[in-house]
């Protein structure tokens, strides 16, 4: 597989052996952006959850107003997605000691994504932070009211400390990125919000087998919902062990469920966006600048039209962890590349591999009958990471940055345990 691709548009103190899915939690915003947007029409139906989604929604630390409109916010605006593995009484069963052994204790944000949705032209991109990352994490005030001191800490380990508004300020002061928005899910939020848009199609190049997670599948296309998206969005054994694959085959599922979001399947079913709309506003705990519903539709307005190319799902970059060599550390340098491009609303190029540590593969093209052959095009030049690429107009990532764009198709690599 060529390592360059033109795309324009990743562990301390705490164990969890089941984390969420990334992709479980854009979900879950997913739901409620793309489906708030019809809250006009179904308002009355609604009262009751919005009335309970504004209840329960959380006050951030220093979050940046949010003004009427969204284009007034130079550069765009952030959402972070947080995944926690609380477990609910109906999942206990299924997560064994997770739930009620010594690793119980404590609610971990096993999922962090940042979400950023530039300025005109409108553009998407979703960062995946792997639940291993270690990190001089600062002090925060607590979704409680209290105050956390911070400290060199496993990223994962910020929910049980400090609530969304920890894990927000943290990755806000990791990327210089203001964060406007944010939203947390559980375990039963993952499952009931995949079956009410009827699964997601993913793809496994090979057989996948984890014990782990109960998952014995057959190569090939496949459609995941209820328990078997979690099974999916959990694996680690069944793309090789390592938590970064396991980061990449997540993204497979979250750039096709924008695909099936935005599809006429979803959009054009009255019933299937009033079912996504209600269970959204069930299973999401946002924050406090995310309750209004006007705010919502306008998120929605934002990237209703936004092109698969102009998607973009990339891993954060990471080096071994000098106190741990089983953790991962922020590569500072390489992501500055990224953080300065979406500051200054610049589209981005992917110049990495698809995945880290080979957690999924480009999906082989399918002939079109009768095609005639093509001319294989020349190698394209190699373009300075943080500069402009003159073909596409683009900023190059380093190479260490992997990620694809919605418009690309992967499939789960797949390792039989």
């Amino acid at each position: 597989m060529p390592r360059r691709r033109r795309t324009v548009a990743q562990h301390a103190r705490l164990r969890s052996p089941h984390p969420l899915g990334q992709l479980a939690t854009l979900v879950a915003v997913a739901a409620v952006v793309a489906v708030v947007s019809v809250l006009g029409v179904v308002s009355y139906t609604a009262y009751d959850l919005t009335a309970d989604f504004v209840d329960e929604a959380v006050v951030v630390q220093n979050q940046p107003p949010v003004p009427p409109d969204l284009g007034q916010l130079e550069g765009g605006v952030n959402m972070m997605v947080v995944g926690i593995d609380a477990c609910e009484e109906n999942l206990i069963a299924l997560f064994g000691e997770r739930c009620e052994g010594p690793d119980s204790e404590g609610r971990l944000n096993d999922v962090n994504i940042l979400v950023h949705i530039s300025d005109a032209p409108r553009k998407v991109t979703v960062v995946s932070f792997p639940r291993d990352l270690v990190f001089d994490a600062p002090a925060c005030d607590t979704s409680e009211g209290g105050r956390f001191d911070g400290g060199y800490l496993q990223i994962n380990e910020l929910y049980t400390y400090g609530g969304l508004s920890c894990v927000i300020t943290a990755i806000s002061d990791m990327s210089g990125q203001q964060i406007q928005f944010g939203a947390m899910v559980t375990f039963g939020g993952v499952i009931e919000i995949t079956n009410a848009i009827g699964g997601v199609e993913i793809c496994l190049a090979s057989d996948m087998r984890d014990e782990n997670t109960g998952i014995d599948w057959e190569a090939g296309p496949r459609t995941i919902q209820g328990i078997e998206a979690l099974q999916f969005l959990r694996t680690r054994y069944g793309v090789g062990g390592s938590d970064l694959a396991r980061v990449s085959n997540q993204q497979q599922y979250m750039s096709r469920l924008a695909r099936k979001l935005v599809s006429e399947e979803v959009l054009s079913n009255p019933a299937t966006v009033l079912r996504l709309a209600s269970t959204g506003l069930r299973n999401v705990t946002p924050t406090q600048s995310l309750t209004n519903p006007l705010t919502l539709v306008q998120v929605a307005e934002a990237v209703k039209d936004v092109p698969f190319e102009d998607i973009v799902f990339v891993q954060y970059p990471t080096v071994e962890a000098p106190s741990d060599r089983n953790r991962v550390a922020p590569n500072y340098s390489a992501a500055e590349v990224l953080w300065d491009a979406l500051a200054a609303n610049q589209a981005i190029e992917v110049t990495g591999d698809v995945s880290v540590n080979g957690g999924t593969v480009v999906a082989d093209a399918t002939p079109t009958p009768d095609a005639s052959p093509t001319e294989e095009a020349p190698p394209a030049e190699e373009v300075e990471p943080g500069t402009v690429d003159p073909a596409t107009g683009a900023v190059a990532l380093p190479p260490s940055i992997s990620g694809s764009s919605a418009a690309q198709q992967t499939c789960s690599a797949g390792v039989v345990n």
